[in-house]
């Protein structure tokens, strides 16, 4: 009898590969936003030296880790791959002369997630421009503060104006203060005291009829600052929902029931750690890391912004 009743070898092949899913390999970059899964820790690549690849987090932290392990790159597992350019600091210093580091449209100078925003050239080869679009400011050393303030609601707020807007702040002397809640804005302005010279600009989360938001606004503004107050405002239940789902691999940012707290639910609803408040941090770590320019932000948070620092810089008559 000649038929082979088991069809072969069963062992043959590549059967430990088989139903494994296979991890991708992308070119290592210097400022790619990576994460270390074992870890947690995330930052900007800003070196490559000794078969280890260093990450900066946001606060300028540098931790080394092997080359030849595996990453978080915008929620995937991946490997990396050889660069096709340098990564190391001399790299980002070579960009900032206009040497040839990257190709135009790169980063021009040093960058990790909530640090100072980059200067990039001008997909035309033309005028540097910040991160909000503006055309940067050379060789200017940031101003003696204005006396006038915008006031975001919390850190989240705050790093991500920072971010974007941050080589604009500097150049007009506005600084950004955290209120720490919305609740807390009439005491804030009370001890303030804003006047036609010390104006205030304050950047308010969920600014939507009938929130407890919109009811605080408005009783600012028609209260004794009122004069010398503009609150303005995004309809976002949280300042994570202005970054584009694209951005962090969504279509959609998820709906989260009330009774969830939002970010808490964000996190769950994308499968990350949400259990401890350094959770929630990290997230937002990782988010804020996928932001490099105004264009990776909505429009009902880029005009309100923008509308902020318009008036606190209007000049006095």
């Amino acid at each position: 009898m000649d038929e082979d009743r088991y069809g072969g070898d069963v062992l043959s092949g590549d059967w430990r590969s088989r139903g494994v899913k296979k991890v991708r390999q992308v070119p290592l970059e210097r400022d790619m936003v990576l994460e270390d899964p074992a870890s947690g820790w995330a930052g900007a690549v800003v070196g490559l030296e000794a078969g280890n690849v260093s990450l900066e987090d946001w606060k300028g932290r540098t931790r080394a880790f092997p080359f030849e392990g595996q990453f978080l790159l915008e929620g995937e597992l991946v490997t990396l791959g050889r660069p096709q350019a340098p990564v190391g600091r001399s790299a980002a210093a070579a960009a900032a002369r206009g040497g040839p580091a990257g190709p135009v449209g790169s980063v021009h100078a040093d960058w990790r997630p909530g640090a100072a925003p980059a200067v990039r050239q001008a997909s035309d080869g033309g005028r540097l421009r910040t991160a909000s679009g503006s055309f940067a400011v050379e060789q200017q050393r940031a101003r003696v503060a204005l006396p006038s303030r915008i006031m975001v609601e919390g850190k989240h707020d705050a790093e991500l104006v920072e971010k974007v807007w941050g080589a604009d702040l500097r150049v007009e002397g506005v600084v950004v203060e955290e209120l720490s809640g919305v609740d807390n804005l009439a005491d804030v302005l009370d001890d303030f005291r804003p006047s036609r010279d010390r104006r205030v600009g304050v950047l308010v989360d969920h600014l939507v009829p009938g929130s407890k938001e919109s009811r605080f606004a408005d009783a600012v503004m028609r209260g004794k600052w009122g004069a010398h107050v503009l609150v303005v405002g995004h309809p976002f239940v949280d300042v994570w929902q202005s970054v584009k789902p694209a951005r962090v691999g969504l279509q959609a940012w998820p709906t989260i029931p009330r009774s969830i707290e939002w970010k808490q639910g964000i996190c769950q609803a994308l499968g990350w750690p949400h259990a401890e408040q350094a959770d929630i941090a990290r997230a937002w770590q990782r988010i804020l890391g996928q932001v490099r320019t105004f264009a990776d932000l909505e429009p009902q948070l880029l005009g309100r912004v923008e509308e902020l620092i318009d008036f606190v810089t209007e000049p006095v008559a």
